[in-house]
């Protein structure tokens, strides 16, 4: 597994196709939701597998705190470490770039995954695109 900052269009028409299938697809997120405005703003990141796209995430600057969002793999990639190599790769490109923490909205069923990667609840449950959310946090 390779994971890459994307670089190109292709490469980001990849990244919103897997976030389509995962967010939109599965989850019923309205497709106006997923894509925002935002999209040109984030640092874009694609997950491979020999090759073949089957993850993704982005990250932005908000209110000077860096957010890492909308982490995703297909679904027949999860549990193979593979959300765990873009979180990864991700914290790795903040650090370079001068963040000493980082905070997300983390799906409740997800939350132990965030967990163990070293984040932590910092807010009360809340809903977004329909879905139950909490906000985490970590030190990095």
């Amino acid at each position: 597994m390779e994971v890459k900052i994307v670089s190109s269009k292709k490469e980001l028409e990849e990244a919103f196709s897997i976030r389509k299938k995962v967010f939109v697809y599965e989850q019923n997120v309205p497709i106006e939701e997923e894509i925002d405005q935002y999209e040109e703003k984030a640092v874009h990141f694609l997950l491979y597998n020999d090759n073949t796209p089957i993850g993704a995430g982005r990250f932005r600057t908000v209110d000077g705190i860096g957010k890492v969002e909308r982490i995703c793999v297909l679904s027949d990639e999860r549990k193979s470490g593979s959300g765990k190599a873009i979180m990864e790769k991700i914290e790795a490109y903040a650090k370079n770039e001068g963040f000493s923490a980082l905070k997300l909205n983390a799906q409740t069923h997800a939350i132990p995954f965030y967990s163990k990667l070293g984040y932590e609840i910092i807010s009360e449950e809340f809903l977004d695109a329909g879905i139950p959310h909490r906000t985490m946090k970590k030190l990095i």
